[in-house]
């Protein structure tokens, strides 16, 4: 074995990939420069950038498939993709809708009383994009394993491996000890790796949202006339009983698909000081919402065939709680990102942007580390440091524009309500105070970096529409463990 994954200071040269399919060794190889645990929305991206770096690196998946055990379906706002990683920005992710405005309905006995749509944009310009977790995920991590990462499926990173008080390994639930120069933990909000070494606790119950979806086919040419490109919100007071009180969880949603909507609602584990039964009360918000809401009746429900109803949970006000925002995002030998780190934007309730975010700014650390043979949290330091100059991660996930609905309980302002609906979900979510500031301070420096980057982003657009409209994304690279074909192949990014 090696003798610098005994000794955290060596110099070390990094091993250097070759093209193409590698050879199976004869023994399970167990040792790496970096090991990335989870191949969702943020895993990919690191181990994608560290393979491209010449670093051994591997990355580890529990479920079959890389995105099967993320909740089927979201939004992913376009901040993301405009600031994110490069290569998703300039491939052809599959995506399942465009979504160009946001639509928010204020409901009074069934009723909608009024509707905002001031935030929307012109196609192909968009909002964000729908898509599916597995086809999406599948995508990334086929990216991560052609830059040459090796994946393994099917296999659950359960506890760290711990020398002199740093991080140089993981065990798998398999048994198997595979040991690394860095390990990046991107496993999400139930991963137990940052716990057991030690470095963070179990989220606060005040911050974790308990959620529910439903999930409804709908032909295109329905989701079109009824939706276009669009998603919707149901805003409401308490007494209508279609969702949590204001700032105690999600308002109903309908997030809109290819042939396909996601109604979907949640609520906190704590609420008011006390523990409500959400296992009974959130399927009875959705239950008052179809039975009550004309929207709904009228133009939705014949058009629909439920097919799945999923829960999950996130942490969305971990940003905001001071013993969760607290809790440190590296030691040595180890960085933590996306959900696993808390950075769910407590706003929008989304973490997929600051899940690229944050492992980009973790796979170049964990590159610098590696090159300099160096893995101390003393060095790994410069993670988090990263992380709070970044224009968008803090910002998003410290927003308290959704716990401050909560004001809106005693007053009973029905115009303030209006105006904090359009201030958060609607054209105000733009100003400088919210999102407007970090888009500007971001588009700065992306174009400092690169002039030519504003027509980078002009051409996704396009393209993205184009991919859309015909159904036509990346083909995967080939038969890796854990990867399916994405259908109607474009061509390679």
């Amino acid at each position: 074995m090696p003798s610098f994954l005994f000794d955290r200071k060596a110099k070390i040269q990094p091993h250097v990939q070759r093209e193409g399919v590698r050879a199976m060794a004869t023994t399970p190889k167990t040792d790496y420069d970096v090991i990335v645990v989870g191949a969702g929305f943020g895993g990919p991206v690191a181990a994608r950038k560290c393979a491209r770096a010449g670093l051994d690196t591997l990355m580890l998946e529990r479920s079959d498939v890389p995105g099967e055990k993320v909740v089927s379906g979201l939004v992913i706002p376009i901040y993301g993709f405009l600031y994110g990683p490069e290569f998703i920005r300039k491939g052809n992710p599959p995506i399942e809708r465009p979504i160009c405005s946001v639509v928010n309905r204020l409901v009074k006995g069934g009723r909608i009383v009024k509707t905002d749509r001031s935030l929307r944009m012109p196609r192909p310009f968009t909002l964000g994009y729908a898509a599916y977790c597995k086809p999406f995920c599948t995508w990334l991590a086929d990216r991560a394993t052609k830059a040459g990462a090796e994946l393994r499926t099917r296999t659950a990173a359960v506890d760290v491996i711990m020398e002199d008080g740093e991080v140089v390994g993981v065990v798998t639930d398999r048994g198997e000890e595979l040991r690394a120069r860095v390990v990046i933990d991107a496993g999400g909000t139930q991963n137990p790796l940052a716990i057991k070494a030690g470095i963070r606790r179990k989220y606060p119950p005040e911050a974790i949202e308990l959620y529910m979806l439903w999930d409804y086919e709908m032909p295109k040419r329905d989701v079109d006339e009824v939706f276009g490109h669009s998603m919707e919100f149901f805003h409401a007071y308490p007494e209508e009983g279609i969702g949590a009180p204001l700032g105690y969880g999600s308002t109903f949603y309908i997030f809109t698909y290819r042939d396909s909507i996601h109604p979907g609602l949640g609520q906190f584990l704590v609420t008011e000081g006390e523990i409500p039964n959400l296992a009974k009360l959130i399927p009875q918000y959705q239950e008052n919402f179809t039975a009550r809401v004309e929207r709904w009746k009228r133009d939705i429900a014949p058009r629909t065939r439920l097919r799945a109803v999923m829960w999950d949970v996130c942490p969305i006000y971990a940003g905001l709680i001071p013993s969760a925002r607290e809790m440190p995002i590296y030691t040595g030998g180890m960085i933590v990102t996306g959900d696993a780190a808390g950075f769910e934007a407590s706003a929008f309730g989304d973490g997929v942007p600051n899940a690229w975010f944050s492992a980009e700014i973790a796979g170049e650390t964990a590159v610098e580390a590696v090159r300099a043979g160096d893995a101390s949290a003393s060095f790994l330091a410069r993670y988090e440091e990263r992380v709070r100059a970044h224009p968008f991660i803090i910002k998003t996930i410290s927003d308290r524009r959704r716990w401050d609905m909560r004001e809106l309980l005693a007053g009973r302002d029905e115009a303030e309500f209006a105006r904090k609906v359009r201030d958060h979900w609607g054209i105000g979510a733009f100003r400088y105070g919210n999102m407007g500031g970090p888009v500007l301070k971001a588009s700065a420096k992306a174009l400092r970096e690169s002039p030519l980057v504003a027509l980078e982003w002009i051409e996704m657009f396009r393209r993205y529409f184009d991919n859309w409209e015909r159904n036509r994304f990346d083909p995967l690279s080939g038969t890796r463990r854990g990867l399916t074909p994405v259908p109607q192949a474009r061509g390679e990014a």
